[in-house]
C-alpha cells in the first residue's frame, strides 16, 4: 500500500509540473505576439493616413478652408479630414491639434506623427504637417503648392519646430 501511494503521488507531481509548465511556456508564446500585433496595427493605421493624404497631392491651400471640403484645404483641415478619414477624430486648429495624443520629441518622430511649427516666431504653433518618415512630411502650406511632400530635416519647418504628438 505505501508504494500505491508513492507511485499515486509521484504521477500527480509529474501531472501538475508538466501542466504548469505547458500553462507558462503557453503565456510566453502569447505576449510578445500582443505587443508585435499592436506595432503593426499602429504602423498599417499610419500607412493608411499617408495613403489617404497623397490622395490629396496638390489639391489647391486656401487659409481656413472648410472643414470637412476636399477642394480647398489649410493645413489643419487637411491633418483633420486624413486623419478622419481613418477612424481618429482632431480638433480643427494646429493650436488645438497640438494638445491631443501623446507628446513625441522630434528625435523620437515615427510615421504618422503630427509635427507643429511656429513659422511666424510669435510663439503661437501655426503649422501641423504628418510626418511620413525618412526627413518628410506630409502637409499643405501655401497657395500655388498645395498638398504637397517636403522635405522636413532641415526646413523651416524643423528650425520652428514646437511639438510632435502622436494621435495613433
Amino acid at each position: 500500500m505505501n508504494n500505491t501511494k508513492k507511485n499515486h503521488f509521484g504521477k500527480t507531481l509529474v501531472g501538475i509540473t508538466l501542466s504548469l509548465s505547458v500553462a507558462f511556456s503557453g503565456s510566453m508564446l502569447v505576449a510578445p505576439q500582443s505587443a508585435h500585433a499592436a506595432t503593426v496595427s499602429g504602423t498599417s493605421v499610419a500607412n493608411k493616413v499617408i495613403a489617404t493624404g497623397k490622395h490629396f497631392l496638390g489639391v489647391r491651400y486656401q487659409f481656413g478652408a472648410s472643414s470637412g471640403k476636399t477642394n480647398a484645404f489649410d493645413c489643419s483641415s487637411f491633418t483633420q479630414y486624413v486623419f478622419k478619414q481613418n477612424g481618429i477624430s482632431l480638433p480643427r486648429s494646429s493650436r488645438q491639434q497640438a494638445k491631443v495624443g501623446t507628446a513625441v520629441s522630434k528625435s523620437k518622430l515615427q510615421p504618422g506623427d503630427l509635427v507643429f511649427s511656429d513659422t511666424n516666431h510669435d510663439g503661437v504653433i501655426n503649422h501641423v504637417g504628418i510626418y511620413m518618415g525618412n526627413g518628410k512630411v506630409l502637409h499643405t502650406y501655401k497657395v500655388g503648392v498645395g498638398v504637397t511632400i517636403s522635405n522636413f530635416s532641415g526646413s523651416a519647418w524643423d528650425r520652428t519646430f514646437v511639438t510632435a504628438r502622436r494621435v495613433i
